[in-house]
């Protein structure tokens, strides 16, 4: 009970909203809808778990699915491997399509990589150690911060706006890598094709052309960007996966191997696009984020 209070008194003692204790068996205090930043009248927020035994380190859980988030996506349960492991969660929840194209996505967290880092010593957490993770459209927005977090602008009036995006460590599931080459060379589905048409609202006016699809793939495609120099990366993914193709697991890989870089893929037999077990196999992903945040070798 008393170590349950000091979270609490902790995470009033930041200022932001909404503070609420978790059961006396979840071992953690959230605070939900912190501000992160805001665009055109819209608040951009995430909730914050922070564990009963925090170990210093944060885990950034991307709510996207479809390139759509909103806080009823924010799920503990799926959090309960990383909080039981000493991680702080962060739940972000970016803006979503179709009144936001995945370019101005990705602008969201990167804000949102940089608001935490800034807050680093009021969340309790190193601002070095920070790890992604997400499923579908959340892995693939946790791969684009592994392969371009970078630093801000230094001249920013915005203070946040001057800290690094980088993450030091990436574990997702199923994310797509590339959009123009879906199940194989040349099969198009950024914005057309049958599973491209099911998400045309993520994207910008440039899907109406081919040299417009050309050029917006180079932007949101992770597969362009891979380098050694990307974070180190686990990937869940499954080999019967009708939505997003294992191609796209694949062709990732090879470049990743291509280049030498800290890349992993891990295939989930018979496994389509989401499975019960997904829970229990975050438990890799801690291991990962143990590995490369907490130098913990398992």
């Amino acid at each position: 009970m008393k170590t349950l209070l000091l979270s609490v008194l902790f995470v009033l003692s930041l200022g932001f909203p909404s503070v609420r204790a978790a059961d006396a068996t979840a071992h953690f205090t959230r605070t939900e809808d912190v501000v992160y930043g805001r665009k055109f009248g819209t608040a951009l927020t995430l909730d914050v778990f922070r564990p009963e035994k925090p170990n210093g380190a944060a885990v950034l859980f991307m709510v996207s699915g479809g390139f759509n988030s909103s806080h009823t996506g924010v799920s503990p349960k799926n959090y309960e491997l990383f909080l039981a492991a000493g991680y702080t969660v962060f739940a972000v929840v970016h803006g979503s399509q179709p009144k936001f194209h995945v370019v101005e996505i990705l602008e969201d967290i990167h804000r949102a990589v940089r608001f935490i880092r800034h807050n680093a010593s009021r969340f309790g957490i190193d601002p070095q150690k920070l790890g992604v993770t997400g499923t579908s459209s959340g892995g693939h927005l946790s791969l684009m911060l592994g392969l371009n977090g970078g630093p801000g602008k230094a001249d920013a009036k915005d203070p946040i706006d001057r800290e690094s995006s980088a993450v030091q460590a990436v574990a997702c599931f199923c994310p797509p890598t590339d959009f123009m080459n879906w199940s194989g060379p040349g099969d198009d589905q950024l914005g057309v094709g049958e599973i491209g048409s099911r998400f045309k609202g993520a994207w910008d006016a440039r899907i109406e052309t081919r040299e417009g699809r050309e050029k917006l793939t180079r932007e949101v495609s992770p597969v362009h960007f891979v380098s050694a120099r990307m974070a180190p990366t686990l990937v869940l993914h499954g080999d019967a996966d009708k939505l997003v193709i294992p191609y796209q697991a694949k062709l990732f890989q090879a470049k990743c191997r291509a280049v030498g870089a800290n890349y992993q893929l891990v295939w989930r037999e018979g496994k389509d696009h989401g499975w019960p077990e997904m829970a229990t196999d975050r438990a890799q992903f801690v291991a990962w984020f143990d590995r490369y945040l907490r130098g913990i070798a398992k």
